[in-house]
């Protein structure tokens, strides 16, 4: 019962950066290396899994199975997702769905010829924004961003196009499972009640974020885990049954499951 702070794992990615510091700076082993990622790491069983990332530069255009497929290739699930903006450059944008309908075989001449690039739906992005990526959304992350991603906990990614840099593509794989429309909000966000809003639910899982100014006590779900934004940033915590937090909170809370649970927030 009640909270458990996850250790953390720095992942060195091409398209990382350099020049990460205070909470998130790297150990000195990777002291000037390109950090992508960094893991919470959690036991293989657990539902979720969080992330930050942290980009320079795009990353590749990927697609993730749904549970469907992925249960069908042997995993135990497959791999929504969901993306909070904490800091972005001006001009940093988030590729999500298709500009169109395609046919299987259109997007994988597009994968071939570099024009996915074009039929991928660029949006701007700023602080604070989400965006809830089912499986099987074919999508890539912008540089210039940082965000705190929230996943089933399953790594396996598709990638269909990589800008030329000399990386595996997966294209028969990834043109089996994705996608072929546009995207569109998959979840409205409302305030379930005063300082907690709902951001994401409906697939896999639901993302929540509690701002309050004083204590704050719930009742949460096994498989939970809470993401600090405030005071303790740059840490994720395995939260289970009561838990009582000392104020001010702000953090987002995550746990498996579509239904959003009635927690009933008190002080």
């Amino acid at each position: 019962m009640g909270l458990r702070r996850l250790a953390r794992r720095h992942v060195e990615r091409i398209w990382g950066r350099r020049d990460l510091v205070g909470p998130f700076a790297p150990p000195a082993e990777l002291a000037g290396r390109p950090i992508g990622e960094i893991w919470f790491e959690a036991p293989d069983e657990t539902e979720l899994l969080v992330k930050y990332l942290f980009t320079a530069e795009r990353l590749s255009i990927q697609v993730h199975p749904d549970d469907e497929a992925a249960r069908a290739l042997g995993y135990k699930r497959g791999k929504d997702e969901a993306w909070y903006v904490i800091a972005a450059d001006p001009g940093a944008a988030i590729g999500i769905g298709l500009v169109r309908e395609l046919t299987r075989e259109e997007l994988r001449a597009a994968a071939l010829d570099g024009s996915i690039e074009r039929l991928l739906d660029w949006r701007p992005v700023a602080a604070g924004q989400i965006f809830s990526s089912p499986g099987g959304t074919v999508h890539a992350i912008g540089g210039g961003l940082s965000l705190i991603e929230i996943q089933q906990n399953l790594d396996l990614t598709y990638r269909l196009y990589d800008y030329g840099r000399p990386r595996e593509l997966h294209l028969d794989e990834a043109v089996a499972v994705a996608d072929l429309g546009p995207w569109s909000p998959p979840f409205e966000p409302r305030e379930a009640e005063p300082g907690r809003v709902i951001l994401a639910a409906g697939g896999a899982f639901v993302l929540e974020r509690w701002m309050r100014d004083g204590a704050l006590v719930a009742e949460l779900p096994e498989g939970s885990l809470l993401v600090p934004l405030g005071a303790e940033a740059g840490s994720v915590w395995a939260a289970k049954g009561k838990v009582i937090l000392d104020g001010p909170v702000d953090l987002l809370a995550a746990y498996p499951g579509g239904t959003v649970a009635d927690l009933k927030l008190g002080a």
